[in-house]
């Protein structure tokens, strides 16, 4: 049997539209950015959160927010799409996640980690994912509250990704999990209907 091998035309992608996209349920799944100073990393962001339906995403401190034509240039019009909410203070979104029985976990380099490969999320929980600025990473004030911390294990010299990087890693582990839990909410039942 010969595989065909050719790139998916326009309509056999079968895209929804950005108004369809509001209706569907979302993935309970939050990215939370501590200080992000790259617009074009934010924009990155947002077009990763679309890609995978997730809830919101929070813009913390010096997170730029949109309208901004520095974000757009990565997002492509997902934050069209995707809802965010800005908060003056990290501390401040991770208590309200909390609040709303999210299990919040830092994306960071830590002396006790949780590396990705070994990452679980709970069946019944929902998660959001804190991502720090490009050059001090997640605050220590932030890890400190947080449920625990995952790290991506690395074995080069730099020992350091791109922060949108991380993020599609990261929610594609958290993402495929949540893909095959058994349960009515997971997004498995979300990509046909609903």
């Amino acid at each position: 049997m010969v595989m065909e091998h050719r790139k998916l035309s326009m309509d056999e992608l079968n895209r929804i539209s950005p108004e369809e996209y509001k209706t569907k349920k979302k993935t309970p799944f939050i990215f939370v950015l501590d200080n992000i100073r790259s617009m074009n990393n934010v924009g990155s962001f947002f077009r990763t959160a679309d890609a995978f339906r997730i809830e919101s995403i929070h813009l913390c401190g010096i997170t730029a927010t949109p309208p901004n034509k520095e974000i757009h240039k990565t997002a492509l019009g997902s934050t069209e799409t995707v809802d965010w909410k800005y908060f003056e203070n990290t501390l401040d979104s991770v208590a309200w996640l909390k609040s709303e029985g999210f299990m919040v976990y830092a994306v960071e380099q830590v002396v006790s980690p949780i590396f990705l490969h070994e990452f679980k999320i709970g069946e019944h929980t929902k998660n959001a994912f804190v991502f720090g600025n490009e050059v001090f990473g997640v605050s220590d004030e932030v890890i400190a509250i947080c449920d625990g911390c995952i790290e991506i294990p690395q074995i080069g010299t730099k020992h350091s990704l791109n922060v949108s990087v991380s993020a599609g890693m990261v929610i594609w582990e958290a993402y495929s999990q949540w893909l095959c839990c058994p349960k009515s909410s997971s997004p498995k039942s979300q990509t046909s209907d609903n």
